[in-house]
């Protein structure tokens, strides 16, 4: 699953410090605009999609299934479970499930199911790639965007090991790794959390 339609602006704003007082400032902000056109080109692709809509307890993508498929979601909230162990959920628009299947030509590695009724663009994922860049450009920036977080977590936790912090405290941090793997950070409710604690 990946990041909301929203990563241009925290692209944008991500890189703004990169590019102080550098030559580089004009092409970074091009590159950053290019961005944004693109995202709204993506948004605007997703329109011709097929939108599915899923029941509440239905699963969107099942464990071990290849599907080919990337899902976006439209509307609604899905959970992400791990050997039947809810480990995140989502409700943000904009979310893709199904890319690291794709991309790395793997089954899926967790059960994806709607907990309420949920809208999903359903696509291609070979053919999204391949005939929208801008697709590409998301789910690259976006992956990119889930590893800098979890190695954020991983230091984390690595200080909260050392510190000899509390094992409901290193837990939480394990949690957040945990969704960052196996989703990509968007705006997750976490298991048994009604906010992010790590926030």
């Amino acid at each position: 699953m990946l990041h909301s339609l929203d990563l241009a602006r925290s692209f944008q704003m991500d890189n703004a410090h990169s590019c102080i007082a550098s030559e580089a400032n004009d092409k970074t902000i091009e590159g950053a605009a290019t961005f944004a056109r693109d995202k709204v080109a993506y948004q605007n692709s997703l329109a011709a999609l097929p939108l599915v809509t899923y029941q509440a307890g239905e699963t969107v993508i099942a464990s071990g299934s290849k599907t080919g498929l990337l899902l976006i979601l439209s509307k609604g909230t899905v959970a992400i479970l791990k050997e039947n162990v809810e480990i995140a959920r989502v409700a943000e628009p904009g979310a893709i499930f199904g890319e690291l299947s794709l991309l790395l030509d793997q089954p899926h590695t967790a059960d994806v199911r709607a907990l309420e009724t949920s809208q999903l663009y359903v696509a291609n994922g070979t053919t999204l790639l391949s005939q929208y860049p801008n697709a590409v450009l998301y789910v690259a920036t976006t992956l990119a965007h889930r590893l800098d977080a979890a190695n954020h977590a991983l230091i984390k936790l690595k200080s909260q090991l050392k510190a000899g912090q509390p094992n409901s405290v290193v837990a939480e941090t394990v949690s957040k790794i945990e969704g960052l793997l196996a989703v990509s950070g968007a705006s997750l409710v976490y298991a048994g959390y009604p906010f992010d604690p790590f926030a």
